[in-house]
């Protein structure tokens, strides 16, 4: 130790006591200090005064140690050790077009991508300055200024203001002048404009807007509390909260959209500033520039920095490894690393970057999967045909992507496995290079998979097949029964009765509906009594008698008189062959992508219908002991032969077309194709395109419809809906039978068709609730309030309140008359409700005058105004109270009443209220004072009060009735936020 650090360590003494060990750390000229007072200490070597402290509550610390590569620090403790950094080792940096600028060591440098070209600009820190916790950490740069600003920890927060001279920059390039920088304080500084900065001030949560002489401009605060600023376009700042982003224009003032994230630290910008990607720790949030969320990616390790290429595909790296992220937000690993850099700019295959040592690099890398899955995801087939024929692309994970994203017949290009061949040729409906796989493979549960996927397509003769080959008897048979092929079918009958499976034979006499055969074969298996009622209720007289016979005194009792049904299948309109297939054009994907590739399918076709040739082909002794069903056919139609014509003639033995074996001809391929893939459903087109909740209960998705109310309207009560849902989603689609053995086809029905609509426009669906049907119902639920039938009268208003939400207009005008029937119809059961609870009080006489008062001041038609003002007086009157009794007849006079006892008796009441002008009972009632009505409590609440409302309906509440459900239309909570409510695609628009 020279005799400086020795007196810069005795100096330490006289601050520390019990110092147990003492590191220098060149690099950074400054003393790690360990003590035996639970702390570590680091010291400015230079002003010798503390900058950090490490503390342990419990544990002393008593060794050092540092890493001999990487600005790294550990110190162990008596419980154990902790690790440490100095400094910051990310630069700062910012990119404008083909130049970087960024910090290393003291000095500002730039960088040209296209040349490589590195050069020192200016000095940013004078030497001996202490580096600890005060290098920058950001940097803003303004490309027509040439100004750079740079922020850092200093001072609480502070950033320096350099301004490059453009007729200097020759000569000022590599000498790394020094400039006194224009300096400031604040939490963040960013350029917003070409001459113009802001500078965050986390005290007032204000930003201020200066020039580049460090002049305020103007003041701006800030909506929300922000702790930092990002530049998000000129005149606009990205600012970040705790748990959430908004956008903030300076201009007009207003928050342009915000978005709920992780903290925020990096936020990257897309080269046409339509998409940006907010990095917090461990997560990437991908957004549009007005912050509408499109996809959130989650890294278990720290993410680092990114990128966003010219194709819009993010690149970024965490601590080890290079990954990138598509629109849809499908991520993968493009490199691993050795040590963390930062990316800085993405060209082509070129990955540019600086590492911790501040050297730039430049990192080829092979883009060929994301831009293949890239290309998948933007529907451009002939980049993915062309990158098929021309790359290397191929592994399990391609694989398992396009298995994945519906692109199986993708995949099976990438597969020389014959089992994963047959799995993504039945994912893809390709039966053929199902059948060549199969073949291959040759077991049963692949036969048996085969024959599903071929009966689900129609193609009866390769389920017949693969029910051979996996010897399902009983499949085979129903297989006939169900396409008619009773020849086969009573070669199947021989075969049972060969293998001596009476269950099969009887099975099969049933399918063919042959009764002496099935009656046989109950008489030989000794169930004499069935084979007697079977052949007596099919009208077999002759077997009959003669079982009877045999029975004895034992014969069965058979009902008289004609049997309702017998067992008999109906006689099959057609034989055999496959259900027509669609003529379809040959698919981008479908075939082979060369010569070689084809020409090599077509063997492979070929040998497969040479094995099922030969299969259906063979005779052999040992046929029915090894199962061999297209033998054991062969054989039955060969005795069948000689019993009816006495000899072997093989030569005029001419098979049914049935009996022929499915061929799988390339010519077959290149005309007829199974069906093709079913496309989107009406219902889902119907969700993708509208944010109206009715077209998504239209189209059975309750599940986002009530998500779409819980948002718009505050709707939390969705059972009062339920019947409602099932008659709109009901409504929507007309249904057709097709046979009673099919299912029953739903089809959607759209609003606004014509004979002249284009097949291939989907319009939205036709609902069948209508505002014309509310406006009926409002007159229904206005002439049972007439009536007095206020029990009805409620069930209707109540009702149009739980229709409207479902309710969807075209026009403008339209919406505005939803919206005013929402009001009226709420006055009208707030009203009618008190009504009802006043008649329900009988031990109250205040509380009844009360609700009678509070009637008549809800928003009522006239003729129901009269009559609520003239009940009002009635009760008041009749409790003594005249002055209350005055003042409604006097409203009910102004109103000039038609019916003349009602302005007869309002005279009458004001003329004796007139003489005594007293109230017997004090009421929670101030007609002077303007008020609104509780719809939970029925209080008044008088200007002035707190209150808070529904969302949806509008009643007010009292403040205590805040989070509780509306009373009033009973489906929304008070207080909760919404955006308001959307029945119209005029609001989207």
């Amino acid at each position: 130790m020279n005799d400086t650090k020795a007196w810069e360590v005795d100096t330490l003494r006289g601050h520390m006591n019990n110092v147990s060990c003492v590191m220098f750390h060149a690099k950074q000229d400054i003393i790690v200090s360990n003590s035996e007072d639970k702390s570590i200490r680091v010291w400015d070597a230079t002003k010798r005064t503390g900058i950090q402290t490490f503390r342990r509550e419990h544990d002393r610390f008593w060794i050092l140690a540092t890493h001999p590569e990487m600005n790294l620090l550990a110190a162990g403790h008596d419980s154990g050790m902790i690790v440490f950094k100095l400094e910051r080792e990310r630069p700062a940096f910012a990119v404008s077009g083909d130049s970087l600028f960024y910090t290393k060591d003291r000095f500002l440098r730039f960088y040209e991508f296209s040349t490589q070209r590195e050069t020192q600009v200016l000095t940013i820190r004078r030497p001996g300055s202490s580096t600890l916790n005060q290098c920058p950490k950001t940097l803003s740069y303004s490309p027509s200024e040439n100004a750079i600003l740079l922020c850092s920890d200093v001072d609480g927060g502070s950033y320096e203001l350099y301004c490059i001279s453009k007729d200097s920059t020759k000569d000022s390039f590599g000498r790394g002048d020094m400039q006194d920088p224009k300096k400031g304080v604040g939490g963040s500084a960013v350029f917003v404009a070409r001459n113009r900065f802001a500078v965050l001030d986390k005290g007032s949560n204000q930003v201020s807007v200066k020039n580049l002489k460090n002049e305020l401009v103007k003041k701006s605060a800030l909506p929300t509390a922000a702790d930092a600023i990002f530049y998000a376009g000129t005149g606009n700042l990205l600012c970040r909260s705790e748990d959430r982003v908004f956008i903030f224009d300076l201009q007009q003032r207003i928050v342009l959209g915000d978005l709920q994230t992780p903290f925020i630290k990096y936020v990257v910008w897309s080269n046409d500033m339509e998409n940006v990607a907010l990095l917090s720790k461990h997560a990437i949030v991908i957004a549009s520039k007005k912050l509408v969320h499109q996809c959130t990616l989650h890294e278990t390790i720290r993410v680092k920095s990114g990128a966003w290429d010219d194709n819009g595909i993010f690149i970024y790296t965490t601590l080890n490894h290079i990954k990138y992220c598509l629109p849809n937000g499908d991520s993968g690993i493009i490199k691993t690393l050795d040590v963390p850099i930062y990316i800085t700019k993405v060209i082509g295959n070129t990955i540019f970057c600086l590492g911790r040592d501040g050297k730039n690099k430049a990192i080829t890398v092979d883009a060929t999967e994301y831009i293949f899955k890239l290309s998948l995801l933007k529907k451009k087939y002939d980049q993915v045909m062309n990158m098929i024929r021309n790359s290397q692309l191929c592994g399990q994970a391609v694989i398992a992507y396009l298995q994945q994203k519906g692109f199986p017949e993708v995949a099976l290009h990438f597969v020389k496995d014959e089992r994963i061949r047959f799995n993504l040729a039945l994912e893809s409906g390709n039966i053929q290079i199902a059948v060549a796989s199969a073949t291959a493979i040759d077991e049963k549960d692949h036969w048996y998979r085969l024959g599903v996927e071929a009966l689900r397509q129609g193609n009866s003769g390769i389920v017949e097949y693969a029910y051979q080959r996996t010897k399902n008897f009983e499949r085979l048979s129903f297989l006939y029964l169900i396409t008619g092929n009773v020849d086969k079918l009573s070669k199947m009958l021989k075969i049972a009765e060969v293998k001596n499976d009476v269950m099969g034979q009887f099975h099969n006499a049933l399918y063919m509906g042959d009764i002496r055969e099935r009656v046989k074969i109950l008489e030989n298996v000794g169930h004499l009594p069935l084979a007697y009622v079977t052949a007596s209720v099919h009208g077999l007289h002759d077997v009959a008698e003669r079982l009877a016979a045999e029975l004895g005194d034992n014969v069965p009792s058979v009902p008289k008189g004609k049997v309702q049904s017998l067992l008999i299948p109906p006689s099959p309109v057609s034989c055999g062959g496959d259900w027509p297939l669609l003529r379809v054009m040959r698919g981008i994907f479908d075939g082979g992508f060369n010569n070689t590739e084809r020409d090599a399918d077509d063997e492979e076709y070929e040998a497969a219908d040479g094995d099922w040739g030969e299969e259906l082909d063979m005779v052999d002794v040992d046929a029915l002991q090894n199962g061999d069903v297209s033998a054991i056919l062969d054989e039955v139609e060969v005795a069948e032969e000689d019993d009816e014509e006495g000899g072997w003639d093989l030569e005029d033995l001419e098979l049914p077309p049935e009996a022929e074996t499915p061929k799988v001809s390339v010519s077959s391929r290149s005309s007829v194709f199974v069906a093709p893939t079913p496309g989107m459903a009406v219902s889902q087109i119907w969700i993708q395109r509208s944010s109206l909740a009715a077209d998504h209960v239209a189209a059975g998705n309750f599940d986002t419809a009530m998500r779409l109310l819980n948002r718009q309207l505050g709707i939390r009560n969705f059972v009062p809906l339920k019947s409602m849902f099932l008659d709109l989603h009901t409504g929507s689609h007309s249904y057709l039978r097709a046979f009673s053995s099919a299912p029953v086809v739903a089809i959607a029905v759209e609003r606004g068709w014509t004979e002249s609509s284009s097949p291939n426009v989907r319009g939205p669906p036709a609902l069948p609730f209508k505002l014309s049907q509310l406006d009926e119902k409002l007159k229904a639920g206005y002439k049972s309030t007439t009536a007095g039938k206020f029990s009805d009268a409620l069930r209707t208003f109540i009702n149009i309140l739980h229709t409207i939400p479902l309710i969807v207009v075209e026009s403008r005008r339209e919406v505005d008359d939803v919206k005013e029937l929402i009001v009226i119809v709420k006055e009208y059961v707030l009203g009618l409700r008190m009504e009802l609870k006043r008649r329900e009080i009988k031990d109250s006489p205040a509380r009844q005058q009360e609700l009678a008062a509070y009637f008549t001041h809800c928003n009522l038609q006239v003729p129901h105004l009269r009559l609520a003002l003239l009940n009002a007086m009635t009760v008041c009157y009749k409790a003594k109270n005249l002055s209350t009794a005055a003042n409604f007849a006097r409203r009910l006079l102004e109103t000039n009443p038609t019916v003349e006892n009602q302005a007869k008796t309002a005279r009458q009441v004001l003329a004796a209220a007139e003489r005594n002008m007293t109230d017997a009972l004090q009421l929670n009632y101030d007609f002077r004072n303007p008020f609104v009505i509780c719809g939970a409590t029925y209080v008044p609440i008088y200007r002035g009060q707190k209150d808070v409302s529904c969302p949806y309906c509008t009643s007010r509440f009292v403040p205590t009735q805040e989070g509780q459900l509306c009373a009033v239309c009973e489906l929304s909570v008070v207080g909760a936020d919404a955006s308001g409510l959307l029945c119209s695609p005029s609001q989207i628009r």
